[in-house]
């Protein structure tokens, strides 16, 4: 069997379910894709993930789509070829994007959000306490940027009015009695907008 008809047959097996043929699909495809992802990043900084998890992520991406049936005009390697370049150069850019965030996102200011995301002590809340009483007018315009940032990416006007008091200082009993409910609730409040913080801060 030829190279193509080798692929067609793999395509075939994979949209069945059939398992080797998604190891046959890794083996053939994964380094010439590792070659690509190297070429769309460039000389970006890496951090953390290079093109070898690049090409990973879309090949994987690739067999899940195949799985939910999202390729139905999939049929021979040609297809498969550009599908695999256009999902690989996609995920470059989110790469390369997320890079780019990560920069203007200093360490010292993810590290103050670390903090104010998973402290639940009234003690240790209070804007003054995370940012110092004299940043840098650097810093300050960084944290902003992330607090703004960290309040829209909550759904809900209540949260962020939570997230604000406990910012500026109130305790959960004062937060209660400005809300009109009991304690528990606010710090069940509070939990949502750590979880999500906490989520924030990983990505």
């Amino acid at each position: 069997m030829s190279s193509g008809g080798s692929v067609t047959h793999w395509l075939g097996a994979l949209k069945n379910g059939e398992a080797a043929a998604a190891q046959q699909l890794w083996e053939a495809y994964y380094r010439r894709l590792v070659g690509l992802a190297r070429q769309r990043l460039g000389q970006t900084p890496r951090g953390p993930a290079d093109e070898e998890d690049v090409a990973l992520s879309a090949l994987n991406s690739f067999f899940e789509g195949v799985a939910l049936g999202r390729f139905p005009q999939l049929c021979d390697r040609d297809d498969l070829w550009r599908l695999l370049v256009h999902i690989t150069a996609r995920k470059a850019i989110d790469q390369i994007n997320h890079e780019r965030r990560k920069k203007r996102r200093p360490d010292s200011v993810v590290k103050v959000w670390t903090h104010a995301a998973l402290d639940d002590s009234d003690a240790e809340a209070g804007l003054e306490q995370v940012v110092g009483n004299e940043p840098t007018p650097e810093f300050a315009a960084q944290f902003a940027e992330e607090y703004e940032r960290r309040l829209h990416s909550l759904n809900s006007p209540e949260l962020r009015s939570v997230a604000v008091w406990k910012m500026e200082g109130y305790s959960n009993a004062e937060i209660a009695q400005k809300l009109g409910c009991v304690e528990r609730s606010v710090e069940r409040k509070l939990r949502l907008i750590r979880n999500r913080w906490a989520r924030e801060v990983e990505s």
